[in-house]
Formats: structure tokens, C-alpha cells, sequence
């Protein structure tokens, strides 16, 4: 199972101290992470995404996983462009996996001009210790979870060409 926790901030500076912060709860095998990004949006209203060069152990799976699910939640009008007709199909099954719409509205109105939020996903992960050790930074939380059959069969989807 794969756990998606977006933690929204009310400025980038918060969000970055807390970006750093579960970098170092991987290294200590608090999280176990298949993806990671700071996304901010300026006051314009443009979203900027972070992400770091190479998650320790992220197979290629998952990481077209986190790519689709990241796309899904933040980049929707460009990567329903590029993606076409499979972006329905995808979306579909990951309203079944707990991102539905309702999901991505809450995130939507995290991420307001000026905002921003630390986006982790992870394979596993020990909740009372990354809960603990993110506490100081503040902010709001929303989470949902991926069991391992609803990411095997989205990996399978993706891996599926489309035609």
C-alpha cells in the first residue's frame, strides 16, 4: 500500500524546511519514498514544482505511478493534453482508489497564490514518527492510500500502450 500526503503551507519557506525535513526522515527509514515535491504557486497564480534528482529505491513503476498521480493533481490542463483519451481511462480508476475529484478539489484549494505544499508519496512509513517530526512546521494535511492491488493495476495500466 502507498500512502499520498499533501501538507500545504502558507509560504514556500515552511514548505521547503519540511521538504528537507522528510529527505532526512528517508535517510533514517522513517519514510520509505517512491515520490517527493514542493509545489508553490506564485501570486500570479503559476504553480513551480520541485522535485529531488533520485528517490532511493523508487522503482519504475512507481515512479510513472507518481508521475501520473502528480500530473493528475497538479498539472491537469497540460497533461490531459498530452495524455488524451487514456487520461479519462486513468482517471476513472484512481476515483475508485480514494483521488477522486473531491480529492483533487481539496487540494486544489490548498494551493492558493502564495501557498504551497510538500507532496510525498510512500510505500511505507512510520506514521507516529513522520507525524512527530513534521509537527513543528504547521499546516494542513490531507491524505489517502493506495492499496497494492489499485497500484499494480494502475502500473499495468500505464504500462499498457495506448492504441
Amino acid at each position: 500500500m502507498s500512502e499520498l500526503i499533501i501538507l500545504g503551507y502558507d509560504d514556500h519557506a515552511t514548505a521547503e524546511k519540511a521538504y528537507e525535513k522528510v529527505l532526512e526522515l528517508q535517510q533514517d527509514f522513517v519514510v520509505n519514498l517512491t515520490g517527493l515535491a514542493v509545489v508553490r504557486i506564485d501570486p500570479d497564480g503559476k504553480k513551480h514544482v520541485d522535485t529531488p534528482a533520485h528517490i532511493v529505491g523508487a522503482s519504475a513503476a512507481s515512479g510513472a505511478l507518481w508521475g501520473t498521480i502528480f500530473g493528475l493533481l497538479f498539472l491537469v490542463p497540460a497533461f490531459g493534453m498530452l495524455v488524451g483519451g487514456a487520461l479519462g481511462a486513468l482517471t476513472g480508476k484512481l476515483s475508485k482508489t480514494g483521488i477522486d475529484r473531491a480529492f483533487r478539489d481539496r487540494v486544489e484549494d490548498m494551493l492558493t497564490p502564495g501557498h504551497a505544499a510538500v507532496v510525498v508519496m510512500a510505500k511505507k512509513l512510520t506514521e507516529d514518527k513522520f507525524a512527530a517530526a513534521l509537527r513543528p512546521f504547521g499546516g494542513s494535511v490531507l491524505q489517502t492510500s493506495l492499496s497494492e492491488e489499485d497500484e499494480k493495476e494502475l502500473a499495468e495500466e500505464l504500462a499498457t500502450p495506448a492504441g
